[in-house]
């Protein structure tokens, strides 16, 4: 009994201990701010490369395997994977391009539909009391609001990949040698941990690749799917920038749940200045891709790689949002699934044999 009252008693010291600490943290994070801004700078080259290198390593294992020389088997992958990259990059950018700029240039015109718009509301619900245009009026400022701070936290995430692109010179070297000398950083991980976690170590790391590798590989090959068939439905009902808009939704789709959300909000604004009709024609083309991602993409390409409870995938969600915007939405399932496997490894070590 006095050990039962000893251990609820040391996990409720350990517990205010956590929460004070982050509490303090929390309180003391705009001293050691700037701190975090320039390590997090010199770090971003090397995750980029590691995180490249996480999903290339399976099909360079593949290939070596089939006694191709790893140096040989990783030009290959670096051949074909840029290659890719670079002739996407090459056919699609200028099409983009000209896409943002004809947008940019048609910006004026969506304005004065927009108030146009808010003019015939106005219009068709003169009849209605006074309240409710002060009532509707409170929730387009709100809108407009909503918008331009989801917009602005757009650009500012836009503008932290900018910068990462600065250093993307660096970043095939770095994966290059990551994969070259994978065998040499896991000794050296081995070496700084203590024998006893040697192999509790080992099946983390195992499991944690398994999980996190399949979801990210699956979602990748998910989104490039929902692009192209968004630009496709773009494209067939005739609304203007459809590569773009299909871009977008590809690029959100990453973000479970909200991710289809986000996407379907600039094809809707942009169909909006056209007609209503073609504000279905947009909101039945988003459903349908959504569907058969959702039936037919998701289920076979990820699968259930993370077996987590959606109520935790959203809470995730939100954390993520509030503490780094769209960038934090998109790491908050792959952290969430590491702290899954750690936590269930941790379980599994406390539990009696």
């Amino acid at each position: 009994m006095e050990e039962k009252i000893r251990r609820a008693l040391y996990r409720f010291v350990l517990l205010i201990f956590i929460l004070l600490s982050l509490f303090l943290l929390a309180k003391l994070f705009p001293y050691y701010k700037g701190m975090l801004v320039g390590v997090w700078k010199v770090l971003t080259p090397f995750l980029i490369a590691g995180f490249i290198a996480f999903l290339l390593h399976p099909v360079v294992e593949k290939l070596h395997e089939r006694h191709l020389p790893r140096w040989a088997a990783i030009l290959v992958i670096f051949f074909l994977f840029f290659a890719g990259v670079g002739y996407g990059l090459y056919k699609g950018i200028p099409r983009l391009i000209n896409q943002l700029r004809d947008l940019n240039a048609q910006i004026p015109e969506f304005a004065e539909g927009y108030r146009n718009l808010i003019s015939q509301i106005y219009q068709q619900t003169s009849d209605l009391p006074e309240s409710f245009h002060d009532q509707l009026t409170e929730i387009l400022y709100q809108l407009e609001t909503w918008t331009n701070e989801r917009v602005t936290m757009l650009i500012a995430s836009f503008t932290g990949i900018m910068d990462v692109l600065v250093v993307a010179a660096v970043i095939p070297v770095l994966t290059f040698y990551f994969l070259k000398d994978i065998e040499r950083i896991k000794e050296a991980c081995k070496k700084l941990t203590p024998k006893r976690f040697h192999f509790e170590g080992k099946t983390l790391v195992h499991d944690i690749s398994i999980s996190l590798g399949g979801y990210i590989r699956g979602q990748f090959i998910v989104c490039l799917f929902v692009g192209c068939l968004s630009f496709i439905g773009f494209w067939l009902i005739g609304i203007n920038y459809p590569l773009l808009l299909g871009v977008v939704v590809g690029a959100t789709n990453i973000i479970p749940y909200f991710g289809p959300l986000i996407g379907a909000f600039p094809a809707v604004i942009i169909a909006l200045t056209t007609s209503v009709k073609m504000v279905v024609y947009v909101l039945i083309t988003i459903i349908v891709v959504q569907v058969i991602e959702g039936n037919l993409l998701s289920p076979y390409i990820v699968g259930k790689s993370i077996h987590i409870h959606p109520i935790l995938i959203i809470l995730a969600l939100l954390v993520g949002e509030e503490a780094a915007g769209i960038l934090g939405m998109i790491l908050a399932v792959p952290i969430l699934t590491c702290i899954k496997v750690i936590a269930e490894h941790i379980w599994r070590a406390k539990a009696p044999h």
